[in-house]
């Protein structure tokens, strides 16, 4: 009887998660879904066209589909391993026992992530500026060619990869936990048995981390794919479509232009891709992930 009346409360203290979770995420789901095959520009009543916005994209008749594509791509294979071996160095060094002030470290990694996306997209703008822009102000200093930042369509996506990289201390954080979580035992044990800084790195550390590693992994690919705000703010998907991320051409198709049925129709290849790509990485996991349990 006991039972029955605490999972009661419990239902009833969950009910208003998932109420939200049912209308705010899967009703527009399911809404968005159903837009995919029809004909819809805001302004009319949805006409049912099958798969037509989906072979609208495939076919080549909407240019913008491979361009955002393989400009998200190549932010993906850009950000995400530069932010994970950033993040992970930077945790390393603030488990270092002869850092001093790591509290103070850690403060400030950690701060930029607080900062609001909009105003960092603001800071960034100035930073980034060809003529007034403290970047090139530094490499001036420096005697060193300027560059054009984010006026060029071969240098802005690797710049909004740069300044992506001050956001990483959350990231930080997590890689700091899983490197306190490792047991000091096993590196007392290996220094009894010679090893190395190196060689405890390599057959300690990174073993005992790949569960973190991987989960990393995972988050930081699904960011990188929905990344949208730098290029709303800072960029308007230019210079020449160079920065025209995934996430900003569906919401120039829906918001700008008002093809509602074509943007839920790219919305839904985006998360198909992003299903793919992480049962991928799930599949793969087995061969290099390192359980404690498994053993």
């Amino acid at each position: 009887m006991i039972g029955k009346h605490r999972a009661i409360v419990g239902i009833l203290f969950a009910l208003p998660s998932i109420l939200g979770l049912l209308l705010f995420t899967a009703l527009p789901m399911l809404s968005s879904f159903v837009l995919s095959f029809t004909d819809y520009r805001t302004v009319n009543t949805p006409k049912f066209i099958g798969f037509g916005n989906y072979t609208r994209l495939f076919d080549g008749t909407d240019p913008y589909f491979y361009k955002s594509l393989w400009v998200t791509f190549k932010y993906v294979i850009l950000r995400v391993p530069i932010g994970l071996a950033m993040s992970f160095l930077v945790a390393l060094l603030l488990n270092q026992d002869f850092i001093k002030g790591k509290s103070i470290f850690r403060t400030i990694f950690y701060l930029p992530v607080i900062v609001p996306a909009v105003a960092a997209s603001m800071i960034w703008i100035w930073l980034f500026s060809p003529d007034l822009g403290l970047l090139n102000s530094f490499l001036e200093a420096l005697h060193l060619p300027t560059i054009l930042w984010l006026d060029s369509e071969a240098t802005v996506i690797p710049s909004i990869v740069f300044m992506s990289l001050w956001g990483i201390g959350s990231t930080v954080i997590i890689f700091l936990a899983g490197l306190q979580g490792v047991p000091r035992s096993l590196y007392e044990a290996a220094t009894v048995d010679g090893a190395g800084v190196f060689r405890k790195f390599r057959a300690i550390t990174i073993p005992m981390m790949t569960p973190i590693i991987f989960f990393n992994l995972i988050m930081g690919s699904i960011g990188a794919f929905q990344v949208f705000t730098e290029a709303l703010i800072m960029t308007q998907g230019g210079p020449n479509n160079a920065s025209l991320f995934y996430n900003y051409y569906i919401y120039r198709e829906a918001f700008q232009f008002g093809e509602m049925g074509h943007a839920s129709a790219i919305a839904w290849i985006l998360f198909i891709i992003i299903l793919i790509i992480t049962g991928i990485f799930f599949k793969t996991s087995k061969s290099w992930v390192f359980y404690e349990s498994e053993v």
